[in-house]
């Protein structure tokens, strides 16, 4: 949740956010989403890079495959609950949602398609790295009776 804090106050990420994802190589999914800014509340086009548990932002296609470049922005998506359509919400189509229960961000993609592919995508990844239940929280029954 510390990175989300930061994200919500307009900080830039720290390198410990995205440290060993090498954004520039073989993303699970990149594209133009058009978001909406953390502290001021703005629309602003971006290139997204969706790996290894982190969706990150870059002011454009070339900085996000560049190595050694830093993103504009980060999230752990493990810390995030849901992800859905926002359309209503924020008034504009193909809009979608990303909330950690805490916070929640606001993007729009350029086509229905998009919108689903990326939020087919992004949930993927919320449960395949989800720190809700770790191994140590899981409760072995057969063992207490």
């Amino acid at each position: 949740m510390e990175n989300l804090w930061r994200i919500a106050t307009g900080q830039d990420p720290n390198r410990e956010d995205y440290e060993g994802v090498e954004f520039w190589s073989n993303p699970e999914r990149s594209g133009w989403l058009t978001k909406q800014g953390d502290y001021i509340k703005t629309w602003r086009r971006r290139w997204f890079v969706l790996k290894r548990g982190k969706l990150l932002w870059f002011k454009d296609q070339a900085a996000a495959e560049t190595r050694g470049s830093t993103p504009r922005g980060v999230i752990s998506v493990g810390d995030c609950l849901t992800v859905k359509g926002a359309e209503d919400v924020v008034n504009k189509p193909f809009a979608f949602e990303i909330s950690s229960g805490n916070y929640t961000l606001f993007f729009v993609a350029d086509n229905d398609k998009e919108k689903e592919e990326w939020i087919n995508s992004i949930g993927r990844s919320i449960v395949q790295h989800s720190r809700s239940v770790t191994d140590s929280e899981v409760l072995d029954y057969d063992h207490r009776r």
